[in-house]
């Protein structure tokens, strides 16, 4: 249905649009388009500069830097369900609506917005294949004309089972309950290479596996449903078991979940706090190397 080529692919996840299925109902009543683009400073891109430039006519800006709990000391800590309601009604998206959201490289950080609509409650919540860098290169339609909010009433319906915290993480890890997808570089992830934020230990959580955000997409297109498989059985995630994601600071690690969902599995947490929290403290246990086991 959401995925629409010039040629058969291979089974990919229900959760992802094709661009050729957007073009066709980009003037759909009830259809949110969301730019939820965010860089890393070595990335040097300036999200929102770029949207103001360009962006697919009638989406909106998700900035990830703002729509956060602006009492927390982390970044990207999830906003309660009234803070969230206050940001995204002034973007004009209701929880009823069927909301399309990307970013520039395809299949980076779009997923933890999709992650925190289906979150507040949110069902028909999809991402673009390929991301905004793809839609543009393919001549598809932007505009750098601002779009026309009318605020409306996002009313949220928060699934706290989906939120994994720092207790949470202190237990599964005494306790090996569930599987830890760390979605950080290898380097990050042995702690061969240092974390970018100052302050913070390298290495990973014991027990955890590592899974490169980027390994789960190509070109900025989310590999098929097979490929995503293959990636959770070679580094040994049973996605048929409880599983929690992390990164650095929760943003990537909904790619993670974003896989786990496409393929079917049910158990799973986002662990928001991430690697900030965990490897700036001092009572947390730290491993590096490979991953054990």
């Amino acid at each position: 249905m959401f995925y629409e080529k010039g040629a058969p692919v291979s089974e990919k996840s229900p959760f992802v649009i094709s661009p050729e299925w957007l073009l066709k109902h980009l003037k759909d009543p009830g259809l949110s388009i969301v730019d939820g683009s965010w860089y890393l400073p070595a990335q040097n891109r300036d999200a929102r500069a770029e949207y103001d430039a360009a962006h697919i006519p009638g989406a909106v800006f998700f900035d990830q830097d703002a729509v956060v709990d602006p009492d927390s000391n982390l970044p990207h800590t999830l906003p309660s369900p009234s803070v969230f309601e206050r940001h995204v009604s002034a973007m004009g998206i209701s929880r009823d609506d069927t909301i399309v959201v990307y970013d520039g490289p395809g299949m980076f950080c779009a997923p933890r917005v999709w992650w925190m609509f289906r979150v507040m409650g949110a069902e028909k919540v999809f991402l673009l294949d390929g991301g905004f860098d793809n839609w543009k290169k393919d001549g598809h339609i932007v505009t750098a004309t601002p779009t026309k909010i009318a605020s409306t009433a996002f009313l949220p319906k928060f699934d706290a089972s989906k939120v994994a915290s720092l207790d949470d993480m202190m237990k599964i890890v005494a306790n090996g309950s569930s599987q830890i997808a760390d979605a950080r570089p290898a380097g990050r992830f042995t702690g061969e290479e240092p974390e970018p934020r100052p302050g913070i230990r390298s290495g990973h959580m014991p027990g955890a596996r590592n899974l490169p955000t980027p390994t789960f997409s190509q070109g900025g297109y989310l590999k098929d449903l097979d490929g995503l498989r293959q990636l959770f059985a070679d580094a040994g995630i049973d996605p048929a078991r409880p599983v929690v994601t992390s990164c650095g600071s929760g943003v990537t690690a909904a790619v993670i979940s974003l896989a786990l969902e496409s393929v079917g599995a049910k158990n799973h947490r986002l662990y928001d706090g991430s690697w900030t929290e965990w490897g700036s403290r001092d009572d947390t246990p730290v491993e590096t190397g490979p991953a054990k086991g």
